[in-house]
């Protein structure tokens, strides 16, 4: 710098005579400060001082602003105290190029409170839109039945609409007046719904205690086939009744079937008692079955009647055999009896009087038809009516053919 160049603190004020202190703005001059009896370097450095701690001031609102840490509000209050501050700064420095740059955060923090404002209608239309699924969401589920779910998920909804932004006070009182309604109509049916499921469980704890008590008077019975048949009845009783309360419907049910398991048990050892007396008489009854077996298949028809009349007196007289057997050893026997009246039927059939006077009927008639027919045919040939001759021969042969197919049937008949 050469000697004669200004200083910047020179460049932007001056000192005079008395000690005032000036500053150069667009605008002029103005006074911004008295030093007298003082040396003036020292004065231009306090006052160019003061400029700096401005110049750090404005920089710090534009990064702020910039930087979208503060709201339009807040950001138009401080850009107005620091516009104070530089306007009647007592500093020396380009106040000018200060004003410049406070002047650039106007259009900015407008923008930026039009980029809230749209942020905010977006945020609204979205709000608006969740908030209507909810109470739509909500009022869905307030005529269903799905008790459990439905509630969890009223309550995450209620949870949803208070994380989002109020709307218009008319819109959101709307939505929030569904919303509510369909909460309390749901709780009101659920709450309905469990004191009658709580009466029912009520009413079924009674009707399962008497129908425990009553199985625990039958756990010691031997009248085998009528108790089994009782124990039947209760337990459709048990099953219609419905469930009790939780942990009493568990003790109700152990008492249940604990009389029940005590009958059967006594039961089933008194029938694999039997089942033991029993096994003798199931191998006389195995050898008549192997005898009644051997007449199939049924070629003698009076020979085996004459011998199932015998098996059968033998098989009744032979006794009970062991439960596991009964039904196989009376399938066994009874397609035996099936394939003996099988047979009487079809020796019935075959030798009916009436169904052999039908066939032999039948072949009359055939017989008289081919007669005249072929008389027919005889004078169509010799008239030379070559077309109906050809339909008299198609019918001819026909009635051959069923002729044939009834006198066979007639000798199987005799």
């Amino acid at each position: 710098m050469s000697q004669n160049s200004p200083s910047p603190a020179e460049t932007w004020g001056r000192i005079d005579d008395d000690g005032t202190v000036y500053v150069r703005t667009r605008a002029g001059e103005r006074v911004v400060g008295q030093w007298p009896d003082g040396d003036p370097s020292e004065a231009m450095a306090l006052f160019t001082r003061r400029y700096e701690g401005l110049a750090v001031e404005v920089e710090l609102l534009e990064k702020r602003i910039q930087g979208g840490s503060l709201s339009p509000e807040d950001a138009r209050r401080a850009l107005a105290q620091v516009r104070e501050a530089v306007d009647n700064a007592a500093a020396v420095g380009d106040l000018d190029a200060l004003s410049d740059r406070l002047d650039a955060l106007g259009p900015l923090i407008d923008e930026q409170r039009e980029q809230r404002k749209a942020v905010r209608a977006q945020r609204a239309a979205e709000a608006l839109e969740q908030k209507q699924e909810i109470a739509s969401t909500a009022e869905q589920i307030a005529t269903s039945d799905d008790w459990r779910h439905g509630a969890d998920r009223l309550r995450e909804m209620l949870d949803q609409w208070k994380s989002l932004p109020r709307l218009d006070k008319t819109v959101d009182d709307e939505l929030w007046h569904r919303f509510s309604s369909a909460r309390t109509a749901f709780t009101r049916r659920r709450k309905a719904h469990f004191a009658e499921q709580n009466e029912r469980r009520a009413d079924a704890q009674k009707v399962k205690e008497r129908l425990a008590a009553e199985a625990e008077t039958l756990a010691d019975s031997t009248d085998w086939g009528p108790t089994a048949g009782r124990f039947r009845d209760l337990m459709a009783q048990w099953k219609a009744a419905g469930p009790a309360p939780r942990g009493i419907d568990d003790r109700l049910w152990k008492r249940f079937r604990g009389a029940q398991d005590t009958f059967f048990g006594a039961r089933d050892e008194a029938n694999a008692a039997l089942d033991a007396e029993y096994a003798a008489n199931a191998v006389v009854k195995a050898e008549i079955l192997t005898e009644a077996e051997a007449l199939l298949p049924i070629t003698d028809l009076e020979a085996a009647r004459a011998a199932w009349r015998g098996i059968t007196e033998r098989w009744e007289a032979a006794g009970k055999v062991p439960r596991g057997q009964v039904k196989e050893f009376e399938g066994r026997l009874r397609a035996v009896e099936r394939a003996i009246s099988d047979a009487a039927d079809q020796e019935w059939q075959r030798t009916d009087p009436e169904k052999v006077a039908r066939v032999d009927d039948t072949v009359s008639k055939l017989e008289k038809a081919i007669a005249d027919l072929e008389a027919q045919l005889a004078k169509a040939e010799a008239s030379g009516n070559e077309r109906k001759a050809k339909d008299l021969r198609e019918s001819v042969e026909a009635r051959r053919l069923w002729l044939d197919q009834a006198r066979r049937s007639l000798d199987d008949l005799s």
